[in-house]
């Protein structure tokens, strides 16, 4: 679990993700395009430590009538999910080239790239400032843009593919 030095280490991180994420995925296409590497995108979910399988079904069965729901069901419902361990997301790309194969927790790069040092163990997690723009207040894109290309075309020179 990422720990923050203050609220607004948060707030900043948070704002940065979805574009860190963007820009991965659009610099994993630019290479997978010159590489004789596939790459296939998958979403799993890592259970906290002390679920139960009867806890794992019952979120499960709470989601799906959570997706079907009249309007007036959907806070007891949400309140039954509040209880309950919720699984973490981890999205992977895998690549392949024949019979080697490779995986990538995309979430864990994006960690890499937001974050000054990541991992970094049980210490809080410290922004890379150099990707915001104080003066604005907003994302540094083209810092943002090379950090994340950087980053992948590294995974892609470990498979000694182009990028």
């Amino acid at each position: 679990m990422l720990r923050f030095k203050s609220p607004q280490a948060r707030h900043q991180a948070d704002q940065l993700m979805q574009p860190v994420l963007i820009r991965v995925i659009d610099n994993i296409r630019k290479c997978l395009e010159v590489s004789a590497w596939t790459g296939a995108y998958q979403e799993a979910h890592i259970w906290p430590e002390g679920a139960t399988e009867a806890d794992i079904h019952q979120v499960k069965a709470l989601n799906a009538q959570l997706a079907r729901a009249q309007p007036e069901q959907i806070a007891t419902l949400e309140a039954e999910l509040a209880q309950l361990p919720q699984p973490f997301p981890v999205y992977e790309l895998h690549l392949t080239q024949g019979a080697q194969k490779r995986t990538v927790d995309l979430w864990d790069l994006c960690y890499q790239i937001c974050f000054q040092q990541f991992p970094v163990g049980e210490q809080a997690v410290t922004v890379d400032m150099t990707l915001w723009d104080s003066d604005l207040g907003d994302v540094n894109w083209v810092a943002l843009d090379e950090k994340a290309k950087l980053r992948v075309q590294k995974i892609f020179a470990d498979l000694e593919a182009p990028c």
